[in-house]
């Protein structure tokens, strides 16, 4: 079943196409990679699907809706978000934050009741913030900021996640963390990942921009080649099988 379906996406600023005819579909449960060099239209692609931006043309269906045209809160039971920017203007306890992704499913004046509360704290808990219900978020390191609100994704309780570099700012312990709990998870996942290796570990598929047109579109054993890394990123890769996982294991030539 597909669960995400663009057809022919273009988004353009002052005549100039930052995206240009993007066609994909995600199939429902699958983990989905969109990789690509600075400035290939990765965080362009995915702020119009998410509706932060309106498309020039083109449009997208998450389970066969236009999303463009579909209900704001009605939107939000069924798509989370995190983006790169962690910043927030005004200070509120983290467990606000977390609390935040319950909205859409309450009404306006609708308060917190036991679930909402259980949900917060096993959501704290899943991306190893549990304790920290009562730290105000603008005193959290950036990596902290951001397992917050990955944490507020998951209390959003959707069936599909857009992820704009869900492990910006993190260590190797937590990045890993996080994309273990993504993957172990029963929701869809599309995300910009900047990593290859860790694309390589966890994404079922990956999508491939350049120019802001999609490129290449594949298992990551079919994207990820010599060819691949030369002519998108202009750097000589070297590529092997994990020896006891199978994965890909990426390393790169420094000497350019």
């Amino acid at each position: 079943m597909i669960k995400l379906r663009v057809d022919g996406l273009s988004y353009r600023i002052d005549e100039k196409n930052i995206i240009e005819d993007v066609s994909l579909n995600i199939k429902n449960g699958t983990f989905v990679g969109l990789v690509g060099p600075n400035g290939s239209g990765k965080s362009t692609l995915l702020k119009n699907i998410y509706r932060t931006l309106k498309p020039s043309k083109g449009v997208a269906y998450l389970n066969g809706k236009n999303i463009h045209t579909t209900d704001t809160k009605k939107l939000a039971k069924e798509l989370a978000v995190v983006t790169q920017d962690s910043n927030i203007g005004f200070d509120f306890l983290v467990k606000d934050i977390v609390l935040l992704g319950r909205y859409p499913h309450k009404s306006i004046f609708q308060a917190n009741c036991k679930e909402d509360i259980e949900i917060m704290k096993s959501s704290l808990e899943s991306v190893e913030l549990n304790g920290y219900e009562d730290r105000n978020f603008l005193t959290l390191s950036g990596g902290e900021k951001q397992r917050a609100l990955v944490a507020r994704a998951m209390a959003q309780k959707t069936q599909f996640l857009i992820m704009d570099e869900p492990t910006n700012h993190l260590d190797i312990r937590h990045q890993l963390q996080i994309m273990e709990c993504l993957k172990k998870s029963v929701v869809t996942v599309f995300a910009a990942v900047h990593d290859m290796n860790i694309a390589a570990m966890y994404c079922d598929t990956i999508v491939a921009i350049d120019n802001g047109r999609v490129v290449k579109c594949g298992i990551p054993h079919e994207v990820f080649t010599k060819d691949f890394f030369k002519n998108v990123f202009n750097i000589d890769a070297h590529i092997i099988n994990h020896p006891q996982t199978g994965k890909l294991i990426i390393s790169y030539n420094l000497d350019f």
